[in-house]
């Protein structure tokens, strides 16, 4: 009797478990079906009435900050290409190959603000304050939390548009052949740009897992800081020089190669992918590391807890 009470007992447990897996796969699957298109299109629209409120709400300090925003992206784009008008080019390019360059940066300053003024792409900020929570709490994957609210088109949009105009401006005094496969190689490298950027973002903002308070502003350090060193062309540069910047510290991905096919000075063959096989690996590194450093903080929580910089 005692054996067969036993074997019933973890029947029991085995179909209860056999339920609870099923219960939760077909909750994942609801939760999975409800996240379509329309769905990331209305939390889009959330952040961006957001981002109009605050700006209706302080006019003065919004219009102040985009004002900052512009001032400072035009002083290091105009740095560069001062001095190439200078020297009539720079390593090879001319002024006005430069000055696709640096509209090129521009727009993926533009789309780094737009989409990125959250904290959501400098996410060690929100790791190493302890914010996390706030985002666990909502009724939605991480990930496209992580994707939609730091979308900011208005007080985040100048430098994009200052982007569009340097472009269509290099382009016209460059005469290029503007097709239809061009414009689509211009999409691809962008999102290639981006996903590289963010990548190391994030591969970068695992040490905030282990260390929140050594590591809150790790993002500004690996982005923001250096960013200076891909506004400058590359050509010319010996190539001691070139290969760290194409490989360790990969600023020459983010304005100069990508310009450089682009402007046909690079054929389209197994080199111009090298920027999307770099996008993949780094995007995988991040991947492993940041998910398990998501582990760690999931099961010892974070030491500390601090509010400010959470957009509520």
């Amino acid at each position: 009797m005692v054996g067969r009470n036993k074997t019933s007992e973890r029947k029991i447990k085995a179909s209860r478990k056999i339920k609870a897996s099923r219960i939760t796969k077909t909750s994942r699957k609801i939760k999975a079906s409800r996240i379509t298109f329309i769905r990331i299109k209305k939390l889009l629209a959330i952040s961006a009435k957001i981002d109009m409120v605050w700006l209706l709400r302080d006019t003065k300090f919004a219009a102040l900050g985009i004002l900052g925003d512009l001032v400072n992206n035009v002083a290091t784009v105009s740095g560069v290409f001062l001095i190439a008008v200078r020297f009539g080019g720079i390593g090879g390019m001319s002024t006005d190959e430069v000055l696709f360059m640096m509209a090129y940066s521009t727009l993926v300053t533009g789309i780094f603000i737009v989409f990125g003024s959250g904290n959501n792409i400098h996410i060690s900020r929100i790791i190493g304050r302890g914010q996390l929570e706030h985002l666990f709490i909502q009724p939605l994957p991480l990930s496209v939390q992580l994707f939609t609210n730091g979308f900011a088109p208005f007080t985040g949009g100048g430098n994009f548009i200052v982007g569009v105009v340097l472009m269509i401006l290099a382009v016209s005094r460059l005469s290029l052949d503007i097709t239809f496969l061009w414009m689509l190689t211009l999409v691809v490298y962008l999102l290639t740009t981006m996903t590289i950027i963010i990548a190391r973002a994030y591969l970068v903002s695992s040490i905030a897992f282990y260390a929140p308070v050594a590591a809150e502003e790790i993002t500004n350090t690996a982005i923001d800081e250096t960013w200076m060193l891909s506004t400058f062309p590359l050509s010319g540069m010996p190539r001691y020089i070139q290969i760290p910047l194409l490989t360790i510290l990969p600023e020459g991905l983010m304005a100069w190669f990508p310009a450089l096919i682009l402007l046909g000075k690079l054929r389209m063959e197994l080199i111009a992918y090298y920027p999307m096989l770099f996008a993949l690996l780094i995007s995988l590194t991040a991947s492993y590391f940041f998910k398990k450093g998501l582990r760690h903080y999931v099961k010892k929580g974070s030491n500390r807890y601090v509010p400010y910089g959470f957009r509520r």
